[in-house]
C-alpha cells in the first residue's frame, strides 16, 4: 500500500449533543452524558443507565419522511455522513461516483426499529400470532445491515464499494480500516466511513444484564462509567455515530482540504479464546497495536496520545493496561491516556469511530480529553489515564485501540502529516 489517506470531513451525533463542536464542547469540560434510561421503563432491568443521545431527527435536518421511513441507526448514520461531508468541502457531484464509495460500521444494527415493530405486531408480546397488515413497511431495512450503508451510499452518490463491517464493538474502528485500505490500495480516490449503533432498548439492556456487563450503578448515574477505577463495575450503554470523510493524501492537497490526519496504520486480531472473556495478558491487543505502528513506521517511543477501549469492566482495564505495557515499554508510563466512555458510554459499534473523532479533534486542538470519574487508580491499572480534567497537550501522533466481543482486537495509528519518525 503505497497510497496515504487522510481524514478531511468529520461528523458526530453523540451523547451530550449533536455535531463535532458539540462533541468536542462536551470532551474537554469533563461532562458527562450518562443519565437513568427515558427512553422506557428501566425499573425492572439490573443496569438502569445509558448515554442517550437528545436527538431530533428534522431539526438535525430529515424530512418528516426520513424520519418516518429510516430507523434510529440509520438516521444518525446519514446525520452524521451529511455533517462530515459538508466539513469536507468535498463537491461530489464532481467526483467520479464509481470511485467514491461507504464502509459503515455497526454491532446490532437495526434493534431499536426491530424491537419496536416486534411490540406493535405482538401487542407487547401478548400474541404468539400476528397480523402482518401492522407491520410498518420499512421494517425489512432495519431487518438487513446492510440498509445502513446504502442509505448513507444515496446521500452522497457513492457507486463505488457500499459495506458494513460488523465485528462488534471494533467495528467502528474496523470500518474506517477496511475504507482506509481500500484507498491505499487504489481501489478507491474517496471513502465515507464511520459507524452507527442505537442499542438503548430493552433487548439490549437485558442481554448485558444477563452476563452482568453493565453496572448495576443505578443511584449515581452521572459517576456511573468509571474506567480504570478501583471501584468500576461495568460499562455505560449508549448510542451514537460517527462519519468521515477520507480521501487520497495527494486528493486532498490539490484541492487544498483541511486535514485533520493521516490513517498511518491499522491492524486487527481476533483472540480465538472466548467469546466475552480476555487473558490478562493483552497479547493479542499488543500484536494489533504492533503492527499498526510498523505500518505507520512510528516509533512506540513517538505516540502522544493514546485513546483507550477503556470500557469500566475489570478484565478489560487490566487488559488494556498490559497490551500497552508490552508494546510501548516504558513510554506506556509517560504518554497520556484517557478513555471517553467515561463520558460518553459505550455505543458497541459506533464508539470506535466516535473515538476516532476524538483522536483527530485532541490533534486539532492540542488537548486530551479526560478520563471521568478516576478518583480511585486501580493499582493494576497504573498508567497516566488522565483523571477528570482535559490537559493542554501538543498532539502529532495517536493511538486508538478497541476490543470486541468474539475476541476482536483492532488499532489505528493516526498521525498530523505523512512522516516517518
Amino acid at each position: 500500500m503505497n497510497r496515504s489517506v487522510a481524514i478531511t470531513g468529520i461528523g458526530v451525533v453523540a451523547p451530550g449533543g449533536v455535531g463535532k463542536k458539540a462533541f468536542w464542547d462536551l470532551l474537554v469540560s469533563g461532562r458527562t452524558a450518562t443519565r437513568t434510561i427515558s427512553f422506557f421503563d428501566p425499573s425492572r432491568f439490573r443496569s438502569q443507565v445509558a448515554a442517550e443521545v437528545d436527538f431530533d431527527p428534522q431539526r438535525s435536518g430529515l424530512s418528516p419522511r426520513e424520519a418516518r421511513r429510516l430507523d434510529r441507526a440509520a438516521q444518525f448514520a446519514v446525520v452524521s455522513a451529511r455533517e462530515c461531508m459538508a466539513d469536507s468541502g468535498l463537491e461530489f457531484v464532481e467526483l467520479d461516483p464509481h470511485r467514491t464509495g461507504v464502509s459503515v460500521g455497526s454491532a446490532v444494527g437495526g434493534t431499536t426499529g426491530l424491537e419496536r415493530e416486534y411490540l406493535v405486531l405482538s401487542d407487547s408480546g401478548r400474541l404468539w400470532e400476528v397480523d402482518s397488515d401492522y407491520v410498518s413497511p420499512h421494517l425489512f431495512d432495519a431487518f438487513v445491515p446492510s440498509s445502513l450503508a446504502a442509505e448513507v451510499a444515496w446521500t452522497v452518490g457513492a457507486e463505488g464499494p457500499a459495506t458494513v463491517v460488523s465485528t462488534g464493538c471494533t467495528s467502528g474502528l474496523d470500518s474506517v480500516g477496511y475504507a482506509r485500505d481500500l484507498i491505499a490500495e487504489g481501489t478507491v480516490d474517496v471513502m465515507i466511513a464511520g459507524a452507527a449503533d442505537t442499542p438503548i432498548s430493552p433487548i439490549a439492556v437485558s442481554c448485558f444484564d444477563a452476563i452482568k456487563a453493565t453496572t448495576p450503578r443505578n443511584d449515581d448515574p452521572e459517576h456511573a462509567s468509571r474506567p480504570f477505577d478501583r471501584t468500576r463495575n461495568g460499562f455505560v450503554l449508549a448510542e451514537g455515530a460517527a462519519m468521515f470523510v477520507l480521501e487520497e493524501l495527494e486528493h486532498a492537497r490539490a484541492r487544498g482540504a483541511h486535514v485533520y490526519g493521516v490513517i498511518g496504520g491499522y491492524a486487527t486480531r481476533c483472540n480465538a479464546y472466548h467469546m466475552t472473556g480476555l487473558r490478562p495478558d493483552g497479547h493479542e491487543m499488543a500484536e494489533a497495536i504492533r503492527h499498526s505502528l510498523d505500518q505507520a513506521r512510528l516509533n512506540p517511543d513517538l505516540v502522544d496520545y493514546v485513546n483507550a477501549h477503556g470500557s469500566g469492566t475489570k478484565q478489560n482495564d487490566r487488559h488494556e493496561t498490559a497490551a500497552f505495557k508490552e508494546t510501548l515499554g516504558q513510554h506506556a508510563y509517560e504518554v497520556p491516556i484517557s478513555s471517553i466512555k467515561s463520558m460518553v458510554g459505550h455505543s458497541l459499534g459506533a464508539i470506535g469511530s466516535i473515538e476516532i473523532a476524538a483522536c483527530a479533534l485532541a490533534m486539532e486542538n492540542g488537548a486530551v480529553p479526560p478520563t471521568a470519574n478516576l478518583h480511585e487508580p486501580d493499582p493494576e491499572c497504573d498508567l497516566d489515564y488522565v483523571p477528570n480534567e482535559a490537559r493542554e497537550h501538543g498532539v502529532d501522533a495517536v493511538l486508538s485501540v478497541g476490543s470486541g466481543f468474539g475476541g476482536f482486537q483492532s488499532a489505528m495509528v493516526i498521525t498530523r502529516e505523512e512522516t516517518t519518525r
